[in-house]
């Protein structure tokens, strides 16, 4: 498991709630820290955006109820995306070339 994965989400889940990071483990679930579910939806929005991914809604493979869950999500979805390339006419700009 990757800490700087782990790392991220933590400091996501714990700011997107207000609460301290050190509260948040892998073994806490959204419920555990009182997370209300919209809070929930704008956590999973964030690490959607700071990962450049798009997590599965309601899919029964993954787990985005628990802390361990969102941290194994994301780091199945960056191997798959790692694993692809962009398919032709994705929407996503080109990258800028490098200086």
């Amino acid at each position: 498991m990757s800490d700087d994965v782990q790392q991220t989400v933590f400091s996501i889940i714990a700011k997107e709630a207000g609460i301290d990071e050190g509260k948040v483990t892998l073994d806490s679930t959204l419920k555990d820290l009182e997370i209300p579910s919209l809070d929930a939806i704008q956590i999973i929005f964030e690490i959607e955006d700071h990962f450049k991914i798009q997590m599965p809604d309601r899919d029964p493979n993954f787990d985005t109820e628990s802390v361990k869950g969102l941290v194994e999500t994301v780091e199945k979805l960056l191997a798959d995306k790692a694993a692809k390339p962009p398919a032709p006419g994705d929407s996503s700009p080109p990258a800028p070339p490098s200086a």
